[in-house]
């Protein structure tokens, strides 16, 4: 059960007509569910503001013989990769942090806290977290700046944004590496990624 993550990559013929050149079934993403929301704004339960290419729908010119549009497939949207190259991955997708995530530092080579992943905040970050700020406190609403070091780590709130969950050399690499070889054939307005959920 659940959301599974469905569509196709197109070419845009000499003619003009667009055709169906790869399955995203082919893909085997499964449910994704976050990087779903971060990058289509189909609802994965992180609680993003805005998606990188959010529910635009299906384009007026997609060849309907291959497109799943009915009440089982849903929150459909599309990018070409011109779009997908000039996206900014770093930009926030929501207004400040959100839910329980945080980010963890860790000590780097030179002993400064660098950046090392970002989770669902730990049972022993939360508790630590009330002794620090005095109360208990969700992420988002820790104070400006605040911070919860433990066992040699550092957990800070963090906004979302598309790297996080969907970072361009993740899980999705082959989707944008398919897309990127029909672009060097075809141009980078001609290859489009349509997908929706079901």
């Amino acid at each position: 059960m659940g959301i599974f993550v469905d569509g196709v990559i197109e070419v845009r013929t000499p003619g003009g007509e667009w055709d169906m050149a790869v399955d995203l079934l082919d893909f085997d993403l499964g449910k994704q569910s976050y990087a779903r929301e971060v990058l289509f704004g189909c609802p994965g339960g992180l609680g993003t503001l805005r998606a990188l290419f959010d529910q635009r729908g299906l384009p007026a010119d997609a060849t309907a013989e291959y497109i799943l549009d009915d009440e089982v497939n849903h929150s459909h949207s599309y990018a070409t990769w011109a779009e997908v190259v000039a996206a900014d991955w770093d930009a926030p997708l929501c207004d400040g942090p959100v839910g329980p995530w945080v980010g963890e530092w860790r000590p780097g080579p030179d002993g400064e806290p660098v950046f090392h992943d970002i989770v669902w905040i730990p049972d022993e970050v939360d508790r630590a977290a009330d002794e620090v700020f005095g109360e208990e406190l969700c992420p988002w609403e820790w104070p400006e700046g605040g911070e919860v070091p433990l066992n040699g780590s550092v957990y800070r709130p963090v906004v979302i944004t598309a790297r996080m969950f969907a970072p361009p050399e993740g899980d999705w690499a082959p989707v944008w590496d398919a897309m990127r070889t029909h672009a060097a054939q075809h141009g980078d307005d001609n290859v489009r990624l349509i997908v929706w959920f079901g």
